[in-house]
């Protein structure tokens, strides 16, 4: 049956036809090559980007600077051979309809034409088509946004950076020296800043107890003076602040030491008030060391008030969770308004920090780890090697699903245990991902469990995760006793009861099979990772010049069809799954190693990094760091695998998860410069010390353990244990405890690692992994991952607790 249609219709197919085609050979700039290359190698081979593969091979002479199999390519465009024969079979009759266009000419259209009229009509709604309350949603957001950015703005341009002004004085042998007057009488505290020859508390031990140890004291005064300007009365301003001073034969060797406090003022006594005719604070230092001492002081006026810092950041640290659970905006760009906003905080308190300062907060080593293992993994995987360990794996096990998690996790918590978890992870995560597409199952939910187990791995030996590192290198702590294999004994049997802890939630947790597995069938979910892998490449072009332009406008007409595609798939009958013997068959032919020689340069180069990192739990061959290392390793693969365009891997880089770990550096110290970290440990020792001597070792490993491991799932844990290793040193070292120190160090190292487990953010293998995943087109939020983690956690801390009070309250390991 012929109908005839409006010749408006043709017009508009014809523009549609045009927008879907691919650029010619002819139409691609070496400039759009330059582009091309720095895609994906999965997106590069694509058949839509034929055109350009061609256009490289006229021009330089090979099909793809780093080229893959022609067995995956063949299998690949079968896929989409078959893909395109199974849109032509559908069910329904084909109606055939006459279209006039102005010229006259006249055009049969059929069913499938205008069912792809009809796709592009119903994305332009679907695009356009957002809802009123959507809109008034995004407005509130972008209100609050503006307001927030106004705040920090304002304080930022309204005070400067805050610059410490030196004084030097020397300090009297055995006696009393009275210095820096200060006029102002309506100050409620004052800061000071000391440099000096200080003890730091890992050195704190006397061989001999005869002698006694060498102290500074400081306190402020306050003196009256009448109309003469004659003192008429001086009193106490504040409490007593003692410092440890070390020996007067080692202030030369000794490395000065930076001592900070805030002395809370007492009002003035208000009889010599009336008498007086003005006020003045000085600072009394006394000194008990025989000799001189030399300090560096420097006098804050406007010292933060710690119970209001703790408070902002505490509202801080609140609205970045808040923007990243509800995913108001990136999470990397909500680390950004946070750590900025802190940073706006402080200079409104008249503290504001130097860039120099701000620079120096961030760890350069992690970034430097991260920075170079990124760069291996992205030169590792041209070379196939993680489908070919994915479809190795799914060969051993024989297609099962637990026996492959199993492996899985196992092999990364004890690969986690010798390297970095954040190495482990970036090598792991690839792996996985190809593996879970080979057995058609959700990535996110394993990738949760893998990072999970490696933070748990992580938590048995000094090198295994960067709080363990801080706690076993602290000299106070390796003097007494605790060394590489202590530590590693101590937490084996902690670490071992908790993975068998976690495997039993795990099981319940994802009792039904189907959790793991996509709600769709494989061929819909894999066309929709195909559309969320070709909007992030296009997403990261721009229009800045013709040639990405170009680029960008072929990766969405691909993006289009695809569409399309997928609609058609969501009513199309389901195939039979093949079967195991056949499935394997068929992976063992598509995912071969494509690039034999590169796997053997990048093989060499893992080989000298995954070296030094065994070499660097040696306390003695400690010679370069993790970072280093890293980076030593990405230049040496560089240089054997002669690659000459850098912007290709250098594209490959998570420079967004790179930018979240400096924001979020930034942020923890500006926190801590508010007082926020010295608030938890000041509440954490006048917990243990407020109870009965019989208890304090039971209250202590249980505060301990359970702060620390709360409070790491939610700040960074960095920061959180350089300050609890402090404390947990003063709680061993007052003599009216009398608490051995293992046991809290055990405490805080389980409580520290396991606690990063609680949320995404909580330790910095989970955001590396979140990060890879989503560059792989697989997101998991932070609810997903709370949902999984945090019962995890709470039952990990529940079972460690178990396990460090009967060891040591019950049987005394110690």
């Amino acid at each position: 049956m012929r109908v005839k249609v409006s010749k408006r219709l043709w017009p508009h197919r014809q523009a549609s036809t045009k927008s879907d085609k691919f650029p010619q050979p002819n139409e691609v700039t070496e400039g759009a090559l330059q582009v091309w290359r720095t895609l994906p190698e999965r997106i590069r081979q694509d058949p839509s980007l034929a055109s350009f593969r061609q256009e490289h091979e006229r021009l330089h002479g090979d099909v793809d600077p780093l080229p893959a199999e022609e067995s995956e390519l063949r299998v690949e465009n079968g896929h989409h051979e078959e893909t395109a024969l199974a849109n032509t079979q559908t069910g329904f009759t084909q109606i055939g309809i006459n279209v006039t266009n102005e010229a006259g000419q006249v055009r049969v259209l059929d069913g499938r034409d205008l069912e792809n009229n009809n796709d592009d009509q119903h994305d332009e709604a679907e695009t356009h088509g957002k809802s009123l309350i959507r809109k008034y949603l995004i407005w509130f957001k972008i209100a609050v946004l503006l307001v927030v950015w106004c705040v920090f703005t304002a304080f930022l341009m309204s005070n400067n950076e805050h610059v410490d002004q030196l004084s030097l004085i020397s300090v009297p042998r055995n006696s009393s020296s009275r210095v820096f007057p200060i006029t102002t009488a309506s100050l409620q505290r004052i800061g000071l800043g000391l440099r000096g020859p200080f003890r730091l508390q890992e050195n704190e031990l006397t061989l001999n107890d005869s002698v006694p140890l060498p102290v500074l004291q400081v306190q402020v005064m306050r003196s009256y003076f009448d109309a003469e300007g004659m003192e008429i009365y001086i009193e106490n301003a504040s409490q007593l602040w003692q410092l440890d001073v070390v020996y007067p034969d080692l202030i030369d060797a000794t490395k000065d030491t930076k001592k900070q406090r805030t002395f809370e003022l007492s009002a003035s006594d208000p009889l010599w008030l009336a008498q007086a005719n003005r006020t003045e604070l000085s600072f009394e230092f006394t000194s008990s060391i025989e000799g001189e001492l030399p300090l560096q002081l420097n006098v804050d006026e406007s010292p933060i008030y710690k119970r209001d810092g703790v408070i902002y950041a505490a509202a801080v640290l609140c609205g970045l969770y808040v923007m990243i659970i509800w995913e108001i905006v990136n999470r990397t760009f909500a680390a950004i308004i946070a750590s900025t906003l802190s940073v706006g905080i402080l200079a409104a308190l008249n503290s504001r920090p130097s860039m120099a300062t701000i620079m120096g907060w961030i760890d350069v080593e992690t970034l430097l780890l991260l920075f170079g293992m990124m760069i291996l993994v992205a030169i590792l995987s041209e070379t196939g090697v993680f489908d070919y360990l994915a479809v190795y794996a799914y060969k051993i096990t024989n297609g099962h699903v637990w026996p492959l998690i199993n492996c899985l996790c196992l092999f990364t918590a004890v690969l986690s245990s010798f390297l970095d978890n954040v190495t482990t992870v970036l090598l792991m995560t690839p792996v996985t991902i190809r593996l879970c597409e080979v057995m058609c199952l959700n990535p996110v939910p394993i990738l949760m469990c893998m990072v999970i187990y490696s933070n748990i791995g992580g938590a048995l030996t000094p090198v295994g995760d960067p709080p363990n590192v801080i706690i076993a290198s602290n000299s106070y702590i390796s003097k007494n006793g605790v060394n590489f294999a202590v530590f590693t004994l101590h937490m084996l049997p902690g670490v071992l009861l908790v993975m068998v802890q976690t495997y039993i939630q795990l099981r319940f947790k994802f009792r039904n099979i189907s959790d793991l597995q996509f709600k769709d069938s494989p061929e819909v979910e894999e066309l929709r990772h195909e559309i969320h892998v070709w909007k992030r490449a296009a997403a990261s072009l721009s229009a800045y010049s013709k040639d990405e332009e170009l680029v960008r406008q072929t990766l969405m007409k691909k993006v289009n069809r695809l569409k399309r595609s997928l609609k058609k798939r969501m009513t199309a009958v389901i195939e039979p799954a093949p079967n195991y013997q056949q499935t394997l068959a068929n992976l063992q032919a598509k995912y071969p190693i494509r690039n034999k020689p590169l796997l053997i340069k990048c093989s060499a180069a893992l080989l000298f990094v995954i070296s030094l990192f065994f070499l660097h739990s040696v306390p003695e061959l400690q010679r370069l760091s993790l970072g280093w290392t890293a980076l030593l390793g990405a230049i040496f693969l560089i240089i054997l695998a002669d690659i000459e365009d850098m912007e290709a891997i250098l594209a490959r880089v998570e420079w967004s998860t790179l930018l979240f770990f400096a924001a979020l550096f930034i942020l923890m110290e500006a926190l801590t410069e508010l007082g926020l970290i010295e608030w938890i440990g000041n509440m954490t020792e006048g917990i243990i010390l407020g109870v009965g001597e019989d208890q304090r070792l039971m209250v202590a490993i249980l505060i301990i353990l359970w702060v620390s491991a709360v409070a790491s799932a939610f700040v960074d844990n960095i920061p959180l244990t350089t300050m609890m290793v402090k404390i947990t040193i003063s709680l061993a070292q007052n003599s009216t405890l009398n608490l051995p120190l293992q046991p809290l160090v055990w405490a805080l190292a389980l409580g520290a690692c396991l606690g990063g487990n609680g949320t995404l953010i909580g330790a910095s293998a989970n955001v590396v992994c979140a990060g890879v995943a989503e560059q792989h087109g697989y997101k998991f939020t932070f609810l997903q991952f709370f949902k999984v983690g945090f019962p995890i956690m709470i039952g990990s801390i529940i079972v460690t607790t178990g396990y460090l009070l009967v060891s040591h309250s019950l049987f005394a390991w110690h």
